[in-house]
């Protein structure tokens, strides 16, 4: 037998093999693309009820939001009343709001009239009083720890 032959014997043995293999693969792709499909459907399906459920009920789930922080927000309220330095820090914070407001109304302004915009850009402030309220309790914190 020459190499040719072997070949093709060889040749023939992994068609009649692959053959064998094709089916069982084919009904398996065949069943996965199937299952595939079954779930995308129920998938849908289960999305059109949740939709059709939500827009039928969005006021009651949003009334129910609106009202669900009410009590956390009184205990904010509370707690803040408590903390003088905090309630120093909204009211800068508002103040810097403020100011940034009135910047960009103004820098809006003098581009609709298509003037140089000479208002500065704004400055951020907040960081760098967070950074010295922290330093200064790093500072509190120390000078306890010298006190006898």
């Amino acid at each position: 037998m020459n190499d040719i032959e072997k070949a093709a014997e060889r040749v023939a043995k992994l068609k009649a093999q692959a053959e064998k293999l094709s089916t069982p693969l084919a009904d398996a792709q065949a069943d996965l693309e199937a299952a595939q499909e079954a779930e995308a459907t129920r998938k849908s399906e289960r999305g059109a009820v949740y939709d059709r459920e939500f827009a039928d009920n969005w006021m009651l789930r949003s009334d129910e939001a609106a009202h669900s922080g009410d009590d956390a927000h009184a205990r904010f309220f509370e707690t803040l009343s408590a903390e003088p330095w905090f309630a120093a820090y909204v009211e800068f914070c508002a103040a810097r709001h403020k100011r940034r407001h009135v910047l960009d109304e103004a820098q809006r302004a003098q581009r609709a009239l298509r003037e140089v915009v000479t208002v500065p850009e704004q400055r951020f402030y907040a960081v760098a009083m967070l950074n010295a309220i922290e330093s200064w309790f790093i500072w509190i914190r120390f000078a306890k720890n010298l006190s006898p």
